[in-house]
């Protein structure tokens, strides 16, 4: 669906459907990684679902974005998706906002 760089230390992006959503998730690692600090907003509003691996690269880009001091809010998930996070217990882990708005406004104030 597409990786924008909304603002110097903001990338956005609106995750494709799986197979793509994994190569979207590796790509904004790497940005992330050639970047001092950024945040991220993942838009979750076309997913129902993921595969453990997306998974796996979503908890990599956390990883990566607090060892560099940056910040990671999802936005845009569904109910099924939600429940998906709420099973593995990353409801706890992850931040969540309602929607791109909120969720860019909410890393502009950190």
């Amino acid at each position: 669906m597409g990786i924008q760089n909304w603002s110097d230390d903001i990338v956005l992006v609106k995750l494709a459907k799986e197979p793509e959503m994994g190569n979207e998730l590796l790509t904004t690692i790497d940005m992330v990684k050639q970047k001092d600090s950024c945040g991220v907003v993942v838009d979750f509003s076309d997913i129902d679902i993921m595969s453990s691996s997306s998974i796996a690269k979503l908890l990599k880009l956390r990883k990566t974005l607090v060892d560099c001091g940056g910040g990671l809010i999802f936005c845009g998930v569904s109910v099924n998706t939600m429940q998906i996070f709420s099973i593995t217990g990353l409801e706890k882990v992850f931040k969540f906002a309602d929607d791109q708005f909120v969720a860019l406004a909410s890393l502009q104030m950190v």
